[in-house]
């Protein structure tokens, strides 16, 4: 890494003086017609990263060397968001949740010792959406002194098939004996690429075989499915912990979240879930009949409670606790198996509480919840597929009890409760400043101190439904208006990056409103650090953010003329 640290000016210019259509061009003809969500890792100066985003492709570029970042950053396309990371661990990049349809790995394989391989490679290949390609390029050839100096080591084609062959990958291409595109008669290249056929993890059969197969006495295990699926969407910020295998988050979240889609049913609908009602529910006891008068929408990561109502909250969490870890959690196992999917350590708190705020430490005091690192990935990515199949298949079991519900009243009561659209206090805040500062549009930079405007959801309300204030804009009407359902893209994220981050400043960071902007950004979007009061680090994740949604949802983009 020193080498690249202190040669970096030096070497982007190198980087960028060699076409990536020529250095590519053995697999080039490998690229899809529709380009979709790529990934450069050690991507250097950008050169490739850039490339693949003038064909239209959303690229995360993952690069350890801060100075070389640099250089590439100053010279980013726009549809290029960039990652500190490294191989073997790439721990901030799984820790977005992406799938990739091309990884590209050009010109660093060798810098891996052989002992961190076959650990690279598996991480990489979980990193693969179905149908996606690999591409790795291999470097032969080089002097003692150049080794030395670069870290570099001796790598084969060898090894890395028989790693695709231990993770189910399938070769596609392989090109022997490309010349250095810089002219160099020791060095000579070789391309290898391989395609996951499917899925590679097992993951979308296991949780089908949970939601379709799996016997079930009550709506439990529907019911926690359906929470790590929201959360795993909606709160990647909440993650303790995340290893290889493992995913940990703190058990109070889940049992919140678990609040969150039961209290409807039971506290407003009185919709049974379980076939013999009369025998009661193991969660459901003294202090979740008294939450009656809080909305779920009030069990927001960030919001507080003081007396009696946060002794209520903690005495249900805990109890929602215990009876996942006795019930659903025990009970979902591996098909044909007794090892359970899921693992939960619960850990009491005292229930006699003066105040209790929902925050990350707060509810990790309640114990750990852990999850298989591949389901977790795929509950996040497959959201907005998996969640109808539960819904309907929940809908379908309380059929077939005995007591027998209108369709309309049942599919009304599992409708999960973010909140309203509401932007009310948004609009407080917009209307003080107008009256004392310069608020403007943040697509269009129009002036709103003296003309009508709207509260724009960034990322849009009916797609990913978020009430949190950075995701909340001031623009015009004309521009709320031609955005609608759209995801802004990423050139006029590019362009509106210094007016969303002023916004954030003078209405957010510098009001009352500021703890609450910060916990929910925390919550809510990938990669940023505990305690995090850096509006660029946020606006990054936020990035991040928008290009899962895309990828995942296969959202249409909007640009303002």
């Amino acid at each position: 890494m020193t080498y690249y640290k202190k040669h970096a000016a030096r070497l982007s210019k190198e980087y960028n003086s060699l076409d990536p259509e020529r250095v590519h061009a053995s697999w080039r003809h490998l690229l899809p017609v529709k380009p979709g969500l790529a990934c450069d890792i050690g991507a250097g100066s950008g050169r490739d990263a850039n490339w693949l985003a003038t064909m239209g492709w959303d690229v995360v570029a993952v690069e350890p060397c801060r100075e070389l970042r640099e250089e590439g950053q100053r010279h980013s396309h726009s549809s290029v968001t960039w990652i500190d990371d490294s191989l073997p661990e790439l721990a901030r990049l799984r820790a977005v949740g992406y799938r990739f349809d091309l990884i590209l790995i050009s010109a660093v394989w060798m810098h891996l010792p052989a002992t961190q391989r076959e650990r690279a490679f598996r991480i990489i290949s979980e990193l693969l959406a179905a149908g996606g390609k690999l591409v790795i390029t291999l470097r032969h050839g080089s002097d003692e002194e150049e080794n030395k100096a670069r870290g570099f080591h001796a790598v084969s084609v060898e090894e890395l098939q028989s790693f695709a062959r231990q993770r189910a990958l399938a070769i596609v291409h392989h090109d022997v004996g490309d010349t250095d595109a810089m002219g160099r008669d020791n060095v000579s290249w070789e391309t290898i690429c391989f395609e996951l056929p499917d899925d590679g993890t097992g993951s979308l059969p296991l949780l089908r075989h949970i939601i379709v197969n799996d016997d079930k006495a009550a709506t439990y295990k529907l019911g926690l499915l359906r929470t790590l699926l929201r959360i795993a969407e909606g709160a990647p910020g909440m993650v303790l912990q995340r290893t290889d295998e493992f995913v940990d988050i703190p058990f109070g979240l889940v049992a919140l979240y678990w609040l969150k889609l039961y209290m409807p049913l039971l506290l407003t609908h009185d919709l049974q879930q379980h076939p013999n009602a009369s025998l009661g529910y193991g969660f459901a006891k003294e202090d979740f009949y008294m939450l009656v008068g809080i909305s779920p929408f009030d069990l927001r990561v960030g919001a507080g409670f003081v007396g009696d109502e946060a002794q209520v909250l903690v005495g249900a969490i805990r109890t929602v606790c215990m009876n996942i870890r006795d019930m659903p959690a025990r009970y979902i196992t591996y098909p044909g198996q007794d090892e359970q999917v899921f693992e939960c350590t619960y850990s009491s708190v005292n229930r006699k509480v003066k105040a209790f705020q929902l925050n990350k430490e707060t509810l990790a005091r309640f114990g750990t919840f852990r999850i298989p690192a591949n389901l977790w990935q795929t509950l996040g990515q497959y959201a907005c597929w998996i969640e109808p199949a539960i819904v309907n298949e929940w809908a379908g079991l309380m059929s077939g009890w005995q007591v027998r519900y209108d369709s309309e009243l049942v599919h009304k009561a599992l409708v999960w409760e973010e909140g309203k659209r509401d932007t009310s206090r948004v609009r407080q805040r917009i209307d003080a400043l107008k009256s004392s500062g310069d608020v403007r549009c943040v697509w269009s930079n129009a002036d709103l101190s003296r003309r009508q405007y709207e509260v724009d959801h960034c990322f849009p309300w009916s797609r990913w439904s978020n009430n949190d204030y950075w995701n909340l804009m001031p623009t015009t009407v004309s521009a709320n208006g031609s955005k609608r359902e759209k995801l802004p893209s990423a050139s006029l994220m590019h362009t509106a990056r210094p007016r969303i981050v002023q916004w954030w400043e003078m209405a957010y960071a510098q009001s009352d409103m500021s703890e609450r902007f910060f916990m929910e950004a925390e919550s809510a979007l990938p990669l940023l650090d505990d305690g995090c009061r850096d509006l660029g680090d946020i606006f990054e994740a936020m990035q991040h953010q928008r290009t899962k949604l895309k990828a995942n949802q296969q959202l249409a983009e909007w640009e303002w003329d």
